[in-house]
């Protein structure tokens, strides 16, 4: 299958060069004059008065994270050791064997977990792979570009609403998540499929709501797979290329394009292998640049350490007041709790396909992993740019709040190169790894949803591949502004169906979170009880 789609690689080549200048305003035009009804519904802000309009597609977010939140008593805080002990592999013998067997009544004194194969866990990858895999979708662009949009407009206090959107959505993403590996599907070769798809069509077939099921998980589909071409392949594609090309100095209208064909070639060789080699890849890439970019931030803020304490001040004073700032308080939170949502994607369910694949015998464990997603994603490196751009902002005085910026990067490299030279080198990298990582990711997600609608078959799977690599070099040969729009707002649109069915399975999600908790606690009490028994004989 490599020579395949390396070999169509080749044909599409001078296919582009040759209508590149002249395509690129076409498709623009087009997709503006037939889709752009469905972007300004989907984005369509809700005027409840002058000044104070939400889109609705952000209250369904944030109302269902609120909700879940409290449905399941804070998992968002309580659940956050938990996770950190499941990723680190505390729980990994009953996710395996399962707790009854291993420290049951039934259980022998000489099947030691260590002793024992893994004969009924389902599933492809770790949990820790399944987390940077679906880390490698949400961490980029947003983190770095994104936090700067969001504070040109709202000021610093956008960095407390968008704090707040990443602890509400710890609670989105474990639901989902959860539902994922609890309604998944698995071959005969042991290939995973989940996602969206596979628990609104069973979960709510055994709600006795099939039908609404069935029109969800299609729905979902068709969304995921238009986001997985656009929002997580062509504009990544383009900002990546952007980026190269200027970080290089490259000149000529072909730059773009030879760029996108070894990037394309690259995700090839990585796609190729599933969702097993996507998992090795993110499991490296994701610390790795999220690593350096974490680090590169504590060292300004070491450098400033005086001033982190003004700069909450700004962001708390800011997130109540607005004063000065467009859309005044409303305005910056709306700003904030945007760019937290739409960062981590809590809500929209595409994390959910990428955790779906991992190995246990308990749904909730995975469900619990990923509320460490918004955390890192948001609350973490989000907030780590904010205070970077503040902080440094005070002397510079690079960024005005309150007028809007449309180009991101250049403020956040700015930013980072007033403390450490050249800086937005290394930020450039950057950027090309995050959207490498966010590409590959997506192109699981929307592979899932082609498999879903078009069948699983080697022909299915080779098909959307071939259109996903030809995507990737249209992102970074030609200018798309409608078309990432409208895939920007398909990716949104996947909101609707998931968040209806993740309501109405709750009470499933909830079954699992004790049945795993009441898992953890017997495997306690029976090393309690077994220790005891051996300082009792001693």
């Amino acid at each position: 299958m490599k020579y395949r789609l390396l070999t169509l690689l080749s044909f599409i080549i001078p296919a582009l060069s040759f209508a590149q200048e002249s395509t690129s305003e076409k498709i623009d035009a087009v997709f503006s004059s037939y889709t752009g009804w469905f972007v300004r519904a989907i984005f369509y802000e809700i005027p409840f008065s002058e000044q104070f309009k939400i889109p609705w597609v952000l209250i369904v977010l944030i109302g269902g994270a609120l909700y879940f939140t409290f449905y399941f008593k804070l998992i968002n805080f309580t659940g956050f050791g938990t996770a950190i002990r499941v990723v680190r592999g505390k729980y990994e013998d009953i996710e395996k064997h399962g707790v009854d067997h291993l420290y049951g009544d039934v259980a022998k004194e000489h099947d030691l977990p260590d002793t024992l194969r893994d004969e009924s866990a389902h599933g492809e990858v770790s949990h820790f792979q399944a987390l940077t895999a679906a880390l490698s979708a949400t961490v980029g662009l947003g983190n770095i570009a994104g936090v700067a949009v969001a504070l040109s407009i709202g000021g610093p206090g956008a960095t407390f609403w968008m704090i707040l959107a990443g602890l509400l959505g710890m609670a989105s993403k474990f639901a989902e998540c959860t539902l994922g590996v609890k309604y998944r599907d698995v071959g005969k070769d042991g290939t995973v499929y989940g996602g969206p798809m596979y628990y609104l069509t069973k979960g709510l077939k055994e709600k006795k709501a099939g039908g609404l099921g069935k029109v969800l998980a299609v729905l979902f589909a068709i969304f995921v797979i238009g986001g997985s071409f656009g929002g997580g392949n062509m504009f990544q594609a383009n900002q990546a290329a952007a980026q190269f090309v200027e970080l290089f100095g490259m000149q000529g209208d072909n730059a773009g394009m030879y760029f996108g064909v070894g990037m394309a070639v690259l995700v090839a060789i990585v796609i190729i292998g599933g969702i097993k080699r996507i998992a090795s890849v993110t499991e490296k890439v994701v610390p790795f640049m999220a690593g350096i970019y974490v680090l590169a931030a504590l060292i300004i803020l070491g450098a400033n350490f005086s001033s982190i304490d003004d700069a909450f001040g700004l962001i708390f004073e800011g997130a109540f007041s607005g004063l000065g700032i467009a859309g005044g308080l409303i305005g910056v939170m709306i700003q904030g709790v945007r760019r937290g949502a739409f960062s981590n994607e809590a809500g929209v369910g595409s994390a959910a396909i990428a955790h779906s694949a991992v190995r246990t015998k308990y749904p909730a464990s995975e469900g619990i992993v990923a509320l460490l997603e918004p955390f890192v994603d948001t609350v973490v490196i989000c907030t780590m740019t904010a205070l970077v751009i503040i902080i440094t902002n005070y002397e510079s005085g690079f960024l005005e709040y309150g007028t809007a910026i449309t180009e991101g990067v250049e403020i956040t490299a700015t930013a980072f190169d007033s403390v450490i030279p050249h800086f937005s080198i290394v930020l450039t990298i950057a950027v090309i790894l995050f959207a490498f990582s966010t590409m590959i990711s997506w192109s699981y997600y929307g592979m899932q949803g082609w498999m879903y609608l078009f069948g699983k078959s080697r022909t299915s799977d080779l098909t959307y591949k071939i259109l996903f690599l030809f995507f990737v070099i249209v992102g970074a040969s030609i200018s798309l502004g409608s078309v990432i729009d409208f895939s920007d707002a398909m990716i949104f649109a996947m909101v609707v169906p998931n968040i209806i069915g993740v309501l109405i399975l709750t009470p499933v999600v909830k079954k699992e979170l004790n049945k795993y908790m009441n898992a953890i606690n017997k495997k306690h009490d029976a090393l309690e009880d077994g220790a005891e028994d051996l300082a009792e004989k001693m």
